[in-house]
């Protein structure tokens, strides 16, 4: 979590002489665990929140932790784990409403006015999702699922302590991964996150902005993510998630990729965008299709994306996952942008001229031994 073992890792990485600590996607996980299928691309996973700062910041008590379960020490055991996990964060949101200091109130208020623009949404869809079992948005009531007036005003009474919650769990996470940040910023070690392009159907993103994805009427996707059959799959990968209204985006001035990066360099100094390709062109399967075999490739929105990035949040560090079926559009945007693309080592070993071999790298790239698709070296 971001407590005392995070803090170890970061004066290992200095002891070392080490600069970057890469890491994924921060967001809450759904079922699966994946962070590359998140409940937001805004939230941060509460998983993570330390209990035990917790109580140095009078929210628990030692006693509180007293209990902790025998958990097995060789594997995350995701459910009884988040249970414990969720209690306790129950119980620290309960004393914030009675004990919390003058300035810890106004602490929370001030982040909240500054996030409020993706945490309402937020707060509200975990509240629902969670009163419904944990269903996915487009199993919930209609009225619901495609947020009509009365049943979101009715949802917001009837669900206002747990979507405080919720608001709270989010402040306590981004002022302990604050502090773990500078914390390392201090130390010479620079974080790099991690933006995957697409979002989970079953997010607050897509529930919330409905108009900016393919949806038919019941807000289920028409057309979904993925990449053609290659080396690693011959039926490709059907990753599922609903694909963007460039169009629609870009009538919006790409407004909610606008606020997604700012997100993001409130917790990390460079970021990787995953699936850099897609901006330039994407794989679209059709939503009744099992595999990725029948999909086809459409333009993505190309430079214009960034340029409305960089016109409102300056030129920013971003390393391009560039990975994949790369054609010379796509090494043509990534240099225009003067983006680093990656090397990867495991890559490498077939002939000389090998892109992937050291001797052949270009300077504005970042090298990694291998990726998650990849075994350790080791």
């Amino acid at each position: 979590d971001l407590g005392e073992y995070a803090y170890h890792f970061v004066n290992w990485l200095q002891a070392h002489g080490q600069s970057i600590w890469q890491i994924l996607p921060l967001g809450p996980t759904s079922y699966g665990d994946s962070p590359y299928q998140c409940l937001s691309a805004f939230a941060g996973n509460t998983n993570l929140i330390s209990l035990d700062k917790l109580v140095a910041d009078g929210y628990l008590t030692e006693d509180d932790l007293a209990d902790v379960p025998n958990f097995p020490a060789h594997i995350v055991d995701y459910g009884p784990v988040i249970d414990y996990h969720t209690d306790k964060l129950t119980l620290a949101f309960e004393r914030f409403k009675t004990d919390a200091t003058d300035a810890q109130r106004a602490a929370y208020d001030a982040w909240y006015e500054s996030n409020q623009h993706w945490l309402d949404d937020y707060a509200l869809f975990i509240a629902i999702k969670n009163d419904h079992g944990g269903k996915p948005w487009v199993e919930w009531d209609d009225s619901l699922a495609l947020r009509e007036d009365a049943a979101m005003q009715d949802a917001s009474q009837r669900l206002a302590d747990p979507i405080a919650r919720h608001k709270f769990q989010q402040w306590v996470f981004y002022e302990q991964w604050s502090a773990l940040r500078q914390y390392a910023n201090e130390r010479g070690i620079r974080l790099v996150g991690d933006i995957p392009i697409f979002v989970a159907h079953d997010s607050s993103d897509v529930w919330a902005n409905r108009e900016r994805f393919y949806l038919d009427e019941k807000g289920n996707p028409m057309v979904v993510a993925g990449v053609p059959p290659d080396y690693f799959s011959e039926t490709g990968q059907r990753w599922g998630n609903p694909l963007y209204r460039w169009d629609v985006m870009e009538e919006q001035g790409y407004a909610w990729w606008i606020s997604r990066l700012q997100a993001t360099f409130e917790l990390v100094d460079l970021v990787r965008i995953d699936h850099f390709r897609g901006f330039e062109a994407y794989w679209e399967i059709p939503a009744t299709e099992e595999t990725a075999i029948n999909g086809t490739w459409v333009k993505g929105p190309n430079i214009k994306v960034f340029k409305a990035i960089e016109a409102e949040l300056g030129a920013l560090p971003i390393i391009a996952e560039d990975l994949g079926e790369i054609t010379k559009e796509v090494i043509e945007l990534r240099d225009e942008l003067g983006l680093p693309g990656m090397k990867i080592l495991q890559f490498a070993w077939s002939d000389p001229k090998n892109p992937f071999l050291p001797h052949n790298y270009v300077q504005n790239c970042v090298a990694y031994t291998g990726t998650h698709d990849n075994n350790t070296t080791v």
